[in-house]
């Protein structure tokens, strides 16, 4: 029996995240500060008091979900929780891979928030504003959502970003395929499809550009192995050598997030507990989906004393 630590994606951000953390704990707080710096940003003023639009910037949101993940690690350790001690695996949705290789110390906290940054960034201009979406196809299995985007490409980019779960798969492309996908879905098998209020198509091959620029960013900063092995998103499968860390963190940019099988790796090697380091519940959700997995948010200072109280020792 083991657990896993789980680090959230784009979509868990809100306002207000990670205050409580600054304001029970010092680590946090110096978490905070720390990606301040490492951006000339003041990144926690942003997280803590808004705008929601300027936050919701996927340059402003990715570091900022790092930077709580951190928080809410940090405060765990110094509550006497070891990460190498009480997890086999760590597992981070998309940009949250960033955050389980902060971590589990395979990067910097601040090299983490300057790639975020720029991964933010290279996506969002990877494809011009209003030419790309993405959407949920509820009640779709993996197969049928294959089916589905080649079947509503036609001469445009439509591919499968996400595998989130049973039933929960996300599809994402040029806007003119990803509107002929939803008209559809009904035909694959899905129950509905759900546009997606993003900025870009993220996770899919018009991604290119951003994956080119994360792999100059990359190519200059350390990456150490982890203290326990990531579960990579293009895999489904865990990872420990640096150099394939820097291969994968490219190939995610345009690559299919493979959390369900990700998830199922997690289950075939009995891991019982799962617990959701940072904002939202979306990771913890999704992981209840499966038998025999018990899943805990730790993203507020109370999650934080219960968890530690759990785990620590």
């Amino acid at each position: 029996m083991s657990n896993a630590f789980l680090f959230p994606g784009q979509g868990s951000q809100q306002v207000g995240m990670g205050k409580a953390l600054a304001e029970s704990f010092a680590p946090s707080r110096a978490v905070f500060d720390e990606v301040n710096e490492a951006l000339s940003q003041d990144l926690s003023k942003l997280m803590f008091e808004g705008p929601t639009d300027e936050l919701t910037l996927t340059e402003n949101a990715q570091p900022a979900l790092m930077a709580v993940s951190l928080a809410a690690m940090r405060a765990l350790e110094d509550k006497g929780v070891s990460l190498e001690k009480v997890a086999t695996y760590v597992a981070g949705h998309s940009l949250g891979e960033y955050s389980a290789l902060a971590a589990s110390g395979a990067l910097s906290v601040a090299d983490a928030a300057r790639l975020l940054k720029t991964r933010g960034r290279a996506m969002q201009e990877a494809v011009p504003v209003g030419e790309g979406a993405m959407a949920a196809l509820l009640g779709a299995e993996l197969p049928q959502a294959k089916e589905l985007a080649a079947a509503a490409a036609e001469d445009d980019v439509c591919e499968v970003a996400n595998d989130n779960a049973p039933g929960q798969v996300v599809i994402s492309g040029a806007k003119a395929a990803i509107d002929r996908a939803i008209k559809l879905a009904p035909e694959y098998g899905a129950r509905r499809a759900v546009p997606l209020p993003v900025s870009a198509p993220f996770h899919c091959s018009l991604m290119g550009p951003a994956a080119d620029a994360m792999q100059e960013a990359l190519a200059g900063i350390e990456i150490k192995a982890p203290c326990v092995p990531l579960v990579a998103n293009v895999l489904a499968e865990p990872i420990t050598d640096p150099e394939e860390i820097r291969k994968r963190l490219v190939e995610q940019v345009t690559g299919t997030v493979r959390w369900r099988e990700s998830m199922l790796f997690l289950q075939a090697k009995d891991v019982k507990a799962v617990y959701e380091i940072g904002a939202g519940r979306v990771l913890t959700g999704i992981a209840r989906r499966f038998e025999g997995i018990d899943a805990k948010s730790v993203g507020t200072a109370e999650e934080v004393e219960a968890v530690a109280g759990e785990l620590a020792g």
